[in-house]
C-alpha cells in the first residue's frame, strides 16, 4: 500500500496509542499511519531564534514524527495572527471579530511555504498526502511549486463560510486558487460543501459536475463532504474502565438526587457558552421547581489565552457564572458548576454517563464530536438526552437530539425542561437511533472514506524541480499564484 503523510499544524501523535487521553481523531489517523509505515509532519510548538528547515525525526509506534520549530515572528503572524483572529472568526461567522492585517496574511504565507519546504525530503514518489485544515490552505501549491506531484489531499475541520462573508477577505480568490492544487478537498457536512460550490460558482464562475468534481481558475479537483466520527467502539470500552467508574461514582454522588446538565468544551466565542448560561438562567426563572433539582457542570478548557478575544471571553463567562449562581445559590446547591481544566478521556466517559443532559449548543461547528462521545457513553438501560444546536456539523447525522437554536434563550430552556421530562421509553428509543449512527460512521469509516477518494483520484504528471526555493533564506516567502491562505490539530 501507499504511504501515507499526513501534514497538520501540530502533530498530535500520540506516545502510546493505547492510553485513554489520547483523541479518537488522532488513535485513528495514528493507526493509518502505523500501517502504511507513514509520517507525521507539523509544528513541534517550540519556537526558535533562526527557522531551520530539517525537520526533527523521532518514531513512535513505528511512526516517523518529524517537526519543525518556528520563530516567534511566524508564531505570531502565522498561528495567532492569519489562522486564529483570521481565518477562524470568519469561517465561523464573526466578521465583527476578523482582524485583516497584511503582516498576518505574509507570515501565513512563509510558514506554508516553510512547511513545504522541511517536508519536501521526506515524501517518495508513491505517497499519499493529507493535509489538515485551516492552517495549511495553501500548502499543496507551494508543493507542487517545488515539484511534487503526488496526490494530495486536504480536509478542513471547520465550517466553510457563506459566499458573502468569504468575499470579505481581502485576495479571498487566491485563497480559493490555492485549494485547486489538491486532488481532494474534504468538507464536514453537505451545508459546508454546498456554501464552497457556491463560492466557486458566484465568485470563481467555476462549474459544478455531476461526480463531485469542481471546476474553476482552469483547473479541476474533487470536493466531496466526509462527515467526521470517533472511535465509538473503544470509547464505550473506556466507559466500562475502573478509572471511568471511579469518574462516573464522583459525579453522581456530589450530585445525588440532582439532575446534571454536561456541557464539555473548549473557550471559543464560537461554542455558544454564553448564550447556554443565560438559556440555564432563563430555565431556572420560567421553572422554579425545578430550582434545587438541577445544576448544571460546564467543563470548559481554556485555549489560545495570548489572543485578547480570548481573553475577554473568559472574563465574561466568570462574571456570568458568579451572577447566576449569586443570585440562585443556597448553602447546600449551586446551579452552574463551572470547571476551566481538561480531563483524561476515562474521566470524561464517566462524567458523561452521569449525566441525564448534555447540552451542546455552538453557535457554528464544523462538527462537534462531543455530541458523538455523550452518545457513546450512556447507559442503554436509561440513557441521557442530547440537546443539540442546529448550528452544528453534527446536527444532519443526529436528528434524534432535541435540535435547538442557540440563539433563542427560551427554545433552549423549552429543551432543557422536554429532556428532564422525557420519558424513559422515548429516550431509549432516541438513543439507540443514535447510537446506531455514531457506531457505523465511526472515525475510521471517515477515514477509509478519505483515504480510498483520494487514492481514486488522478495524480498529477508535474516533474519534479531540480532546483527549489528557499523561503527560510529571510522575510520573503515565496509569492502566492497571483497572490493568497479539529480538535485537534490547532
Amino acid at each position: 500500500m501507499s504511504r501515507l503523510i499526513v501534514i497538520s499544524n501540530r502533530v498530535a501523535m500520540p506516545k502510546n496509542t493505547g492510553v485513554a487521553t489520547a483523541g479518537g481523531l488522532t488513535m485513528a489517523l495514528s493507526a493509518a499511519l502505523q500501517e502504511s509505515k507513514g509520517v507525521w509532519f507539523g509544528w513541534s510548538g517550540q519556537t526558535t531564534d533562526e527557522f531551520r528547515p530539517e525537520p526533527q525525526l523521532s518514531e513512535v509506534s513505528g511512526v516517523t514524527v518529524a517537526t519543525i520549530d518556528l520563530e516567534e515572528q511566524d508564531v505570531q503572524e502565522y498561528y495567532n495572527g492569519y489562522a486564529n483572529k483570521t481565518l477562524w472568526p470568519l469561517f465561523h461567522h464573526r466578521i465583527d471579530l476578523t482582524a485583516y492585517e497584511r503582516s498576518f496574511t505574509e507570515g501565513y504565507r512563509r510558514v506554508n511555504a516553510r512547511f513545504a519546504e522541511s517536508v519536501l525530503p521526506l515524501i517518495e514518489p508513491d505517497d499519499l498526502i493529507w493535509v489538515h485544515d485551516y492552517h495549511l490552505i495553501p500548502l499543496a501549491r507551494d508543493l507542487r511549486r517545488m515539484g511534487v506531484k503526488n496526490r494530495i489531499g486536504f480536509f478542513l475541520h471547520i465550517p466553510w463560510p457563506a459566499c458573502e462573508l468569504m468575499a470579505t477577505l481581502p485576495r479571498h480568490r487566491e485563497l480559493v486558487e490555492s485549494l485547486f492544487e489538491y486532488d481532494l478537498v474534504g468538507f464536514q457536512t453537505e451545508d459546508w460543501l454546498n456554501a464552497f460550490r457556491a463560492y466557486i460558482v458566484d465568485e470563481a464562475d467555476g462549474e459544478i459536475h455531476e461526480d463531485g468534481r469542481v471546476t474553476a481558475f482552469g483547473r479541476t479537483m474533487t470536493a466531496k463532504a466526509f462527515p467526521i466520527g470517533i472511535d465509538a467502539e473503544n470509547l464505550t470500552r473506556i466507559a466500562r474502565s475502573a478509572a471511568a467508574v471511579r469518574s462516573y461514582n464522583l459525579v453522581a454522588a456530589s450530585g445525588a438526587f440532582r439532575s446534571m446538565i454536561v456541557g464539555v468544551d473548549r473557550i471559543d466565542y464560537s461554542k455558544g457558552l454564553e448564550e447556554r448560561f443565560l438559556a440555564f438562567e432563563q430555565f431556572l426563572h420560567d421553572n422554579p421547581a425545578f430550582r434545587e433539582r438541577v445544576s448544571m457542570l460546564q467543563i470548559a478548557q481554556t485555549s489560545r489565552d495570548d489572543v485578547d478575544t480570548y481573553q475577554d471571553l473568559r472574563a465574561r463567562l466568570d462574571s456570568l457564572t458568579g451572577r447566576i449562581n449569586g443570585a440562585y445559590a443556597n448553602v447546600d446547591w449551586t446551579p452552574i458548576r463551572y470547571v476551566n481544566r481538561s480531563y483524561g478521556r476515562d474521566e470524561l466517559t464517566g462524567i458523561y454517563r452521569a449525566a441525564q443532559i448534555a447540552l451542546v449548543t455552538p453557535l457554528r461547528d464544523g462538527m462537534n464530536l462531543v455530541a458523538k462521545e455523550f452518545i457513546a457513553c450512556q447507559n442503554p438501560a436509561d440513557p441521557g438526552v442530547l440537546i443539540l444546536s442546529r448550528f452544528a456539523g453534527a446536527a444532519r447525522q443526529m436528528k434524534e437530539a432535541l435540535i435547538v437554536n442557540p440563539y433563542s434563550r427560551e427554545d433552549m430552556s423549552d429543551a432543557i425542561k422536554r429532556a428532564l421530562l422525557m420519558p424513559l421509553d422515548q429516550r431509549i428509543r432516541r438513543w439507540e437511533i443514535l447510537m446506531q449512527g455514531v457506531m457505523s460512521e465511526d472515525v475510521v469509516h471517515w477515514r477509509n472514506d478519505f483515504v480510498q477518494a483520494l487514492e481514486a483520484t488522478t495524480s498529477r504528471n508535474i516533474p519534479r524541480a531540480v532546483s527549489l526555493p528557499a523561503p527560510s533564506a529571510g522575510r520573503t516567502s515565496l509569492p502566492m499564484q497571483d497572490d493568497v491562505n479539529a480538535t485537534q490539530f490547532g
